[in-house]
């Protein structure tokens, strides 16, 4: 697939993703989730990816669903477009094949987050912003309803309480706040920042890939799960983990006063 709304590229088991319409702050369009899925698809596919990066170019990280797009637009026949077949055909697909990737993912976050691309940022396992970033939740602005997971996140990361003010309110959270509050894992410096990106998916390339997915996995079934249940989850994870290469590897390393050589099976 050519790719005129995002850039992909996979190097040294660093795939990167970036959402490319700087002029409309990297909203979504159909042809824009095409091209995701495309590029997902090739990561699941890829076993020399380690980590994916998801970055926004330009100004921002992602404004949401565009407005002006096709999918959006009134019938002919006069009559509304189905928003919420665009949410089933478009974002549920996205978070969840984000939320199911091979390999640990992180966004990185540049500038604004509102809508559809905070939801789709907090979908990633590891959410880092500039300082100079921030997350909005803009859908009452509209007369809408959080959506992309934002209604499933929020509450775990910051509380009902807080969740309703950002998602009722739509009042920007500056990214320093979001990472006081728990909502994203890092903020740092607009200087620093690329190279914080860097260093960190390329830690995460060098890691034992299966187990930092597992543990995503683990984290994700907890609250459906009694804690009886979930020490017999973290059982099964164990007992696959143990019979791989990369535990073997992790053991002898360690038994040999060596930096580990870890390979992601």
């Amino acid at each position: 697939m050519e790719y005129n709304n995002i850039l992909f590229s996979a190097d040294n088991g660093i795939a990167r993703l970036t959402l490319n319409r700087p002029d409309k702050l990297n909203s979504f369009t159909g042809e824009m989730h095409a091209e995701l899925r495309d590029a997902l698809d090739t990561i699941q596919a890829d076993k020399s990816v380690r980590v994916l990066v998801l970055s926004g170019a330009g100004r921002a990280f992602c404004a949401g669903q565009d407005l002006a797009d096709s999918e959006m637009a009134v019938q002919p026949d006069g009559r509304p477009a189905d928003i919420g077949d665009v949410v089933e055909r478009n974002y549920k697909p996205l978070v969840l094949r984000l939320q199911s990737l091979r390999v640990p993912t992180i966004a990185a976050v540049n500038g604004i987050a509102a809508g559809a691309g905070a939801s789709v940022a907090l979908a990633c396992d590891l959410v880092l912003a500039t300082r100079s970033a921030s997350f909005l939740q803009a859908f009452s602005k509209i007369g809408l309803v959080p959506d992309t997971g934002s209604t499933w996140f929020l509450p775990q990361r910051v509380g009902m309480a807080r969740a309703m003010g950002l998602a009722m309110l739509a009042d920007k959270l500056p990214a320093e706040k979001a990472a006081e509050w728990g909502l994203i894992w890092e903020v740092c410096d607009d200087a620093e920042f690329a190279a914080k990106v860097d260093a960190l998916a390329a830690k995460l390339a060098a890691m034992p890939t299966k187990a930092l997915v597992r543990t995503r996995q683990a984290m994700h079934a907890a609250p459906g799960h009694t804690l009886e249940q979930q020490l017999s989850f973290e059982g099964g994870f164990m007992r696959e983990l143990g019979w791989c290469h990369d535990y073997a590897e992790g053991v002898a390393a360690f038994m040999e006063k060596r930096a580990p050589r870890f390979t992601g099976e």
